[in-house]
């Protein structure tokens, strides 16, 4: 089977690793965003897509523009049995979703048509959901709307954080793919039609999502924090002065005080009230300095905290 890939992320990354492995599949394009400014702009960093793509010498494409002429000339000269997508980043065009002679396969990390978007893991944590899984589907020119070839359920324990979840839901994504393609080279299996009215969307995660404050129930924030611990972290403001929290958990401990106030502070954590508990603060991090446990933290900062 010959297969053009997109795709950007590390989980998209490791997709194609397996890919490139199988010797019933050769890759004959590989498209991925361009590369990035780094911190302060001083380098541009490889999409990890792409590094993976140059690891085993696939043909690589960056394209600022799908529709770009030159771009466009080059793809079409490939003769592909499937286009697969895995977190690429951008809506596809209709010239290149027709471009394969089977078909093209987006593998999205919900149980659609819930959470269609850019963030499905996160969107799931942050909802406190007992499950998510993974939904391969054919696509089409609009938002991860198209038919739905297979999916594969999992549940959500409260020690999953996004990276956790991310890393399970491509292991299982890995062990299904195969299948998919075969069955779909053989026509063999119908798909279904998704309910648009019981569709969501999710949206991009902003940095400015990181900020949060304790005017909030303890398992909301908890949630927060395990949605966006890749990025972008969670913070809040103390003495005008960012704190990046590095671990939390949650006290049974219903709270009488005024949200956001400093319930206790020892060794053992950084105690604080929201609506309706606490919440601790194990590991944390000053602007400039490393994260440290909330031990190092009551030795060196006990005064900050007061």
């Amino acid at each position: 089977m010959n297969i053009l890939y997109a795709g950007t992320p590390n989980s998209s990354a490791e997709i194609l690793k397996y890919l490139a492995q199988n010797d019933s599949i050769n890759v004959k394009g590989v498209i991925t965003q361009p590369d990035k400014a780094g911190k302060r702009g001083k380098k541009l960093n490889d999409s990890p897509v792409s590094l993976m793509a140059n690891s085993y010498d696939l043909d690589l494409f960056k394209p600022h523009k799908l529709n770009n002429k030159d771009f466009k000339e080059k793809i079409e000269i490939l003769e592909v049995d499937f286009l697969i997508v895995v977190a690429y980043g951008k809506i596809l065009p209709k010239w290149l979703l027709q471009l394969p002679s089977v078909s093209s396969i987006n593998i999205h990390f919900s149980l659609l048509p819930k959470y269609r978007g850019a963030s499905p893991i996160q969107s799931a944590l942050l909802n406190g959901d007992k499950e998510t899984g993974i939904t391969f589907i054919e696509m089409s020119e609009k938002l991860d709307s198209g038919n739905i070839i297979s999916t594969e359920k999992t549940k959500i324990f409260m020690d999953d954080n996004k990276v956790k979840l991310e890393t399970r839901l491509t292991g299982m994504s890995i062990k299904k793919i195969n299948n998919v393609l075969i069955e779909s080279a053989k026509q063999n299996k119908s798909s279904i039609k998704q309910d648009d009215s019981n569709a969501s969307y999710c949206q991009k995660i902003l940095k400015v999502d990181s900020i949060t404050n304790f005017n909030d129930t303890s398992i909301n924030i908890f949630n927060k924090f395990r949605a966006f611990i890749e990025w972008p972290g969670l913070a809040f403001y103390h003495n005008d002065t960012l704190i990046k929290i590095h671990g939390l958990e949650v006290l049974d401990q219903i709270n009488t005080d005024k949200p956001g106030t400093i319930y206790k502070f020892d060794s053992t954590g950084l105690y604080i009230n929201t609506i309706d508990s606490v919440i601790v603060i194990t590991h944390l991090q000053l602007p400039n300095r490393n994260i440290i446990s909330s031990s190092d933290a009551f030795n060196s900062y006990k005064d900050f905290f007061r």
